[in-house]
């Protein structure tokens, strides 16, 4: 009677640990969302180069700010592909979340960072 005591606690305890250890490497990160404001970064970085724009004095400063915009738009969509990556998480636009989780993350400053110039 001893020994299938001791097996049936040790199988449970075996059960417990397992899935203990699904559900933390498993499960969890895998109900995790990330969102980002595309449109949000998009505004700020417009607006930054319509105020260089205006304020350039010399036609050399105007085609500067040009070149920032056209690696700006380079760097864009590469970010957005390398964020799911980086968080391991699946990331929506936030206009399409109707209402954040415990699980929703906010990733535009992860964003912001990636597309500034280097």
């Amino acid at each position: 009677m001893k020994a299938l005591l001791l097996h049936t606690t040790v199988s449970l305890l075996t059960v417990a640990a397992g899935l203990a250890a699904y559900d933390r490497g498993v499960v969890r990160p895998s109900r995790i969302v990330g969102v980002v404001d595309v449109a949000e970064v998009y505004r700020a970085k417009e607006a930054e180069f319509t105020q260089i724009l205006t304020r350039a004095p010399t036609e050399e400063d105007r085609q500067k700010a040009l070149l920032m915009a056209r690696a700006f738009a380079q760097r864009l969509p590469s970010a957005l592909e390398e964020l799911p990556r980086d968080c391991n998480c699946l990331v929506l636009l936030k206009g399409t979340i109707a209402g954040p989780t415990p699980y929703t993350v906010d990733l535009t400053p992860q964003l912001r960072k990636k597309v500034e110039a280097p």
